[in-house]
């Protein structure tokens, strides 16, 4: 039987096991935190791009969630949020205001967990 576009985007949450819900809550953290400083920073090209950071997080969310090639998201997901990690760093220490890595704000170390804690679920992903 041929399958339609609403069954192909249905949930396809049957296979997801805790590993794969942890990586959700933390790129759902780490979408929310971009979305919120994007919106703030609006309409700057560092608020878009938070903003678009934010969008790439719910996206590749979905694409989880429906089932849609998930080794290729979890693939493209780790220098995805790798070179946000970079770019955060380089922003905020190298090029910007020089702060202390103890000065980043809660909303920056949460947002800084969130990504460390789903690369590590991406790499665990991808290998098995």
């Amino acid at each position: 039987m041929a399958t339609t576009k609403t069954e192909k985007a249905m949930l396809q949450t049957g296979s997801l096991g805790g590993l794969h819900w942890v990586g959700i809550l933390a790129a759902l953290i780490s979408a929310a935190i971009h979305l919120l400083l994007g919106i703030r920073m609006l309409p700057s090209a560092m608020g878009i791009s938070f903003a678009l950071a934010g969008l790439g997080f719910l996206g590749a969310i979905w694409l989880v969630l429906v089932g849609y090639r998930r080794k290729t998201v979890y693939a493209a997901g780790i220098p995805f949020v790798a070179v946000q990690i970079l770019l955060w760093f380089v922003i905020n220490f190298v090029t910007g205001p020089k702060a202390f890595p103890g000065d980043i704000g809660a909303i920056g170390a949460l947002d800084k967990f969130a990504q460390v804690v789903l690369i590590g679920v991406l790499i665990a992903l991808l290998r098995s």
